[in-house]
């Protein structure tokens, strides 16, 4: 079975806007601001509903700049995250129950405490190419495979 998430970073050169994940899935890593998308909402929709939802900031536009389909080899279920870039937002980036904003400066994005799929693509995000991937990883969060390619459209 496919889930369909979404995953937003607010990127203002030479900073990024990085949530600490207090709860659930992803639990004590740096990440982007996003999650599930409900019945009935797009991706571009539901990205925003999580941004306000996790750090109470609002956004008007969004730039989609990836596609990456997670797996996990002790599980059925293959995760697809839709990447998206702002950089422009209202309201200021606040704590909720779930996300603890940080911004970073790109040269010290916190690696070590995120996921370990992120400095491959991280990269490609900040310089605004588009790309698609997949990674799959054991029970511990290793990755066993990963293929990830720039491309013309998503």
């Amino acid at each position: 079975m496919k889930k369909i998430m979404t995953l937003c970073i607010i990127h203002q050169h030479p900073k990024v806007l990085l949530g600490m994940k207090k709860r659930g899935f992803g639990v004590g890593r740096w990440n982007g601001f996003g999650g599930k998308v409900n019945e009935g909402e797009t991706i571009e929709q539901a990205t925003k509903r999580e941004l306000f939802e996790e750090a109470s900031i609002s956004i008007d536009s969004l730039k989609q700049l990836g596609v990456i389909d997670f797996h996990w080899n002790n599980r059925p279920d293959i995760i697809e995250v839709n990447i998206f870039k702002a950089d422009k937002f209202s309201g200021i980036p606040t704590e909720s129950e779930e996300m603890k904003p940080e911004w970073f400066d790109i040269k010290e994005i916190p690696f070590s405490q995120m996921w370990t799929d992120d400095p491959f693509w991280m990269p490609l995000f900040l310089e605004n190419k588009k790309f698609k991937g997949k990674f799959v990883f054991d029970e511990n969060d290793n990755i066993l495979e990963k293929e990830l390619n720039e491309v013309e459209n998503i």
